[in-house]
């Protein structure tokens, strides 16, 4: 029996996404990116090529670690500004039939009573189309916006991530029963409220006494993402999420990271195969090789390398503006995205990465793998 190809965009709603610089190409479009139009051209090309869903990035907080300010991130865009990518999903929805939607967000600073309200209410919008992407955050600064001094520890934020998940799974799943909703117009009576139940939830981290707000959605439950790949965060999704989005230029790491998620979610009594895994591309793609290579020259013309350090900075947690850019760099752990240090340079231990070099690939790659060929040729790479 032939494999299905699940294909998903990535974006994020800003300026700079994954390539910064980029901005400032003639063709690109993503000034735009803060009027509906150009969401609802994006959605439709989206459905018109077949693509399963749209998957929408998000950050909470500035990218302030690159020369201990936020001065670069503002200067080239990098990730901000960014708006709410929840306010795009109605729009998006309401001009296509079939794409779906996942969407970032943290539950790191969100009460889940609230949190539900809103994707319950998306789930009904789209008739069953919204996706989760659960995520508990990087950035210090995102805390202090918060009122915190730093974000908690990487490993104790999935424990306060799985006390969430139990408030929210309550919320959707237990609190209105499958027949409580009547809409009976002769009787004028709209629910059952004997079939509508106040959930009970004590946990270490959160207390909830109360019903959701929103009558049952057609999935209840969105469709759960998950991207963390370092051991805590295999485990959660392990646990919990339905699709898992992972990225690295080593491939058989990445494999043995599948592998791994797939055997912890065997033991967790789940079958490993209702997991889909989504591998983070960039694809440059045109009728002939000649063309493609004259696109990568071009796009990488229009990096900007002070940009392209505020996002590895953030996203390492590391301030490389003191490093030397042409030595060799190390793994070093951290309490931001651990596995984006794996990615770079753990995961490639058999070759010695420079921050010159990584800048290149952060700027073009975005960090991840980059497919380039004819469409012939990106289609035999795919189906192989």
């Amino acid at each position: 029996m032939a494999k299905e190809i699940r294909l998903n965009a990535f974006a994020m709603n800003c300026v700079v996404h994954q390539s910064p610089g980029l901005w400032t190409h003639p063709s690109d479009r993503s000034i735009e990116y803060n009027r509906l139009p150009y969401w609802i051209d994006l959605a439709k090309i989206l459905e018109r090529g077949k693509f399963d869903g749209l998957f929408l990035a998000d950050v909470l907080g500035v990218y302030d670690v690159f020369g201990g300010n936020a001065e670069y991130a503002l200067r080239h865009a990098s990730q901000v500004p960014v708006n709410d990518p929840l306010m795009l999903i109605s729009a998006m929805a309401l001009m296509t039939r079939h794409l779906g939607f996942g969407v970032t967000c943290n539950l790191s600073y969100e009460p889940p009573y609230l949190f539900a309200r809103r994707m319950s209410t998306l789930d009904h919008l789209t008739e069953g189309r919204i996706g989760w992407n659960v995520v508990t955050g990087y950035l210090d600064s995102a805390a202090r916006a918060m009122g915190l001094e730093k974000q908690t520890g990487h490993d104790q934020r999935y424990d306060i991530a799985e006390d969430y998940m139990q408030v929210v799974y309550k919320l959707w799943e237990g609190s209105w029963e499958d027949d409580a909703v009547l809409r009976d117009r002769s009787s004028g009576v709209y629910a059952q409220p004997d079939k509508v139940h106040n959930i009970r939830h004590v946990g270490p981290n959160y207390r909830v006494n109360a019903i959701h707000l929103s009558e049952p959605s057609p999935q209840r439950t969105p469709v759960l993402y998950q991207a963390g790949t370092s051991s805590t965060g295999r485990g959660f999704a392990a646990r919990h999420a339905e699709c898992i989005f992972v990225g690295g230029l080593n491939p058989t790491r990445v494999g043995e990271s599948i592998r791994a998620t797939r055997g912890l979610a065997s033991q967790a009594g789940r079958n490993p195969d209702d997991i889909l895994f989504f591998l983070y591309a960039k694809v440059i793609t045109a009728d002939t090789e000649a063309e493609v290579r004259r696109k990568y020259e071009e796009y990488l013309s229009s990096v900007s390398f002070e940009g392209a350090m505020a996002l590895l900075c953030g996203w390492s947690g590391i301030d490389f503006s003191k490093f030397d850019p042409d030595k060799p760099l190390r793994y070093i752990e951290t309490n931001a995205a651990r596995t984006v240090m794996q990615a770079f340079i753990r995961d490639e231990s058999e070759r010695q990465w420079t921050l010159r070099e990584l800048i290149k690939l952060v700027g073009v790659n975005g960090g991840g793998t980059l497919l380039m060929g004819t469409p012939e040729q990106l289609a035999d790479t795919f189906q192989n």
